[in-house]
């Protein structure tokens, strides 16, 4: 299997170090290829700009997802993009290490994906979800917090975890087609003694041994909605964010 690690941590000494080279050392001793970006080392820049482009489809107003499309069709894309779009392409399962932090991934991954899942090649008029241009590869969330369990279980005062991690695993990777496994969590790392940890790493590990064996995450296809974007009648809700919503009074 080709899987491709996307790392975003500031600190080579940090957890999520010890995570990533957890699965480089896991995933080379199963007999897999595999490739990352380190973007915090690479120096990756975040910020969508017209410098993305070698040459524009428009002049004037940056209408980046046209000139994304523009730069599919005519390899014109700077040399940074280009060459994380051909590690996508590459791969048959990314992984996403990361902190999250504010709900989210650090602002450097949050670029990647900006700058890197371009119209026209992930997504656009060739479609979205089961019809992306990422279907037949996986995605997985491999992600510290700071908070305990129970904090993101029902009731508890962060939200449900799907909810936390929604825009990410549903709103990015399932959007563009992935098939997105249940995530990896170590939960409250800096608040756990060594023993934890470990046992963290040595679950992790674990996990990579067994990746045909994770769970996928279910996601309506495009033909469950209607012509109004809406899932068509007598077909239930299955997944967290197409629950009926709740009005007050």
């Amino acid at each position: 299997m080709k899987i491709l690690i996307v790392y975003a941590h500031p600190h080579p000494t940090s957890f999520n170090a010890a995570m990533l080279k957890t699965a480089v050392d896991t995933l080379e001793a199963g007999g897999h290829e595999v490739r990352v970006s380190d973007l915090y080392a690479m120096g990756f820049n975040p910020v969508a700009s017209d410098k993305d482009f070698k040459e524009r489809r428009f002049s004037g107003h940056l209408q980046y997802d046209r000139e994304q499309k523009h730069a599919v069709e005519h390899h014109t894309f700077s040399d940074d993009i280009a060459a994380e779009i051909e590690k996508v392409l590459w791969c048959d399962t990314l992984i996403l290490q990361f902190p999250l932090w504010w709900y989210s991934v650090p602002a450097i991954m949050k670029g990647w994906f900006d700058r890197v899942f371009a119209n026209g090649l992930m997504y656009g008029q060739l479609g979205r979800f089961n019809q992306g241009g990422m279907q037949g590869k996986r995605a997985m969330v491999s992600t510290t917090t700071g908070c305990f369990p129970g904090m993101v279980d029902e009731g508890g005062i962060m939200g449900h975890l799907d909810a936390v991690l929604w825009q990410l695993q549903y709103g990015t990777l399932a959007y563009v087609g992935f098939d997105v496994m249940e995530p990896f969590v170590a939960w409250s790392t800096r608040y756990q003694d060594d023993d934890q940890r470990h046992a963290y790493i040595a679950a992790y590990a674990e996990r990579l041994r067994n990746l045909d064996a994770v769970p996928i995450k279910y996601v309506h296809p495009v033909e469950d909605f209607g012509k109004d974007w809406k899932l068509k009648p007598g077909i239930a809700p299955k997944t967290f964010g197409h629950q009926p919503f709740k009005k007050a009074g």
